[in-house]
């Protein structure tokens, strides 16, 4: 996104403006060079608001739950009893905690990936390129699938013994069949957590895609007549980003729920 000479434009000439990750600044270590990129401002800024904002709204236990702290309340809930506990029946609490946090910090990036922080930033502090949607970043939906993939490993691991969880991975099918039955139910494991990175990141890739080339045709065409469809297509289509940054927090928490009492049924590996 270009800004100068006090104008915000509101798209550069390349959609993927939106969507690149930036490095802001290098922490050197020795030989070691760390780039820090606005996705990962933007992934710290999510987990300082998600450990400031949310326990100061639910410090007190209300009797009649208000305003925000309802809301909260009424996802945590319904995470609890309508997504966890069909599939995880007594293991529900054990594991609801997990799958809280991964669906609020999901949520979370997915909202601040939609605020101008960026132009934001510029005004205020003159530091460009804060902003960014981490979720339209592959490698940091994929570092949430791994984490995904090794919470329900690890579960099943804990919960079955490790010999009897490897053992369980195979179906019950004639022994010659056994070895690549294992090695299937292994790609499968794989696979699994390959769909949630990408549905995630294409999701919010695409979202934000459409809305930086609809604001585009603003710069481009530079005409009154474009202007007004342009704004209100893309007030239309940010208030849809926003439902889907709640349906894509959701729909990655749910896969993980049912993967992960695959991994804890003695009924399947």
């Amino acid at each position: 996104m270009l800004i100068g000479n006090g104008q915000i434009w509101l798209a550069s000439a390349s959609p993927l403006e939106e969507v690149t990750s930036k490095v802001l600044f290098t922490i050197r270590a020795g030989s070691l060079e760390i780039p820090f990129t606005n996705h990962m401002f933007v992934i710290g800024l999510t987990g300082v608001i998600l450990l400031t904002v949310l326990p100061f709204f639910v410090r007190k236990p209300q009797l009649i739950p208000r305003g925000f702290y309802n809301v909260i309340e009424t996802i945590c809930i319904f995470l609890r009893e309508d997504v966890a506990r069909p599939f995880l029946k007594d293991r529900t609490d054990r594991y609801i905690g997990v799958l809280w946090t991964l669906f609020f910090f999901i949520l979370g990036m997915n909202l601040l990936g939609l605020v101008p922080l960026g132009q934001a930033f510029f005004i205020v502090f003159k530091v460009p390129h804060i902003g960014g949607a981490p979720t339209a970043n592959l490698y940091v939906t994929g570092a949430l699938a791994l984490f995904s993939f090794l919470l329900f490993h690890i579960a099943g691991m804990v919960e079955k013994g490790f010999w009897h969880y490897f053992a369980t991975l195979s179906p019950k099918v004639p022994w010659p069949m056994m070895p690549f039955m294992f090695v299937m139910e292994l790609l499968s494991s794989f696979t699994r957590t390959f769909s949630l990175a990408i549905r995630l990141f294409a999701n919010i890739f695409a979202g934000h895609m459409l809305l930086s080339v609809i604001l585009g045709f603003i710069v481009i065409f530079k005409n009154y007549l474009v202007i007004g469809p342009s704004l209100l297509t893309a007030t239309a289509m940010s208030l849809l980003e926003i439902f889907v940054a709640f349906l894509q927090a959701y729909i990655f928490v749910f896969l993980t729920t049912i993967f992960l009492s695959f991994a804890i049924s003695e009924e399947h590996g």
